[in-house]
């Protein structure tokens, strides 16, 4: 049997702010795995900003504009504080505050257009992932 060398790669990793529901886990969880992107979950302002200061060095946080314990402002002040170079992606409907604060922003729930914008935003880690997936299959 034949092994082959694989150039090692560090997936993209997403802080996900989610509005938590009983008894289930954030749907932008799994969409965001099932892509094979690593996802750190929070599900309030107060957590990812406590999340984020344990994990800073995520690649993007994407924020559902639902999650309101904290003012928009002092909560993403926060998040570009603590991770200045990871991208805000909101997910939601539209407001003004949250909008003027994100680096980029989703009006739609749909998951393919949120991991349309995640791949632009990992373009080169995106393509080895789609490369090892399409290995898998030929195996």
């Amino acid at each position: 049997m034949k092994v082959e060398f694989q150039e090692s790669m560090i997936r993209p990793c997403f802080l996900v702010v989610d509005r938590e529901y009983a008894s289930s886990i954030s749907t932008r969880k799994l969409v965001l795995e099932t892509a094979k992107y690593n996802v750190i979950t929070s599900y309030s302002c107060a957590e990812a900003v406590e999340t984020l200061a344990l994990y800073p060095a995520v690649t993007g946080i994407v924020l559902d504009g639902g999650v309101r314990d904290m003012p928009h402002d002092v909560f993403i002040d926060r998040l570009k504080e603590l991770a200045p170079r990871a991208p805000i992606v909101i997910v939601g409907f539209y407001d003004q505050l949250w909008h003027a604060k994100g680096d980029h922003f989703v009006e739609s729930f749909e998951p393919a257009k949120l991991l349309e914008l995640l791949k632009s935003l990992t373009p080169k880690e995106t393509k080895v992932i789609e490369m090892q997936n399409e290995s898998l299959n030929k195996q």
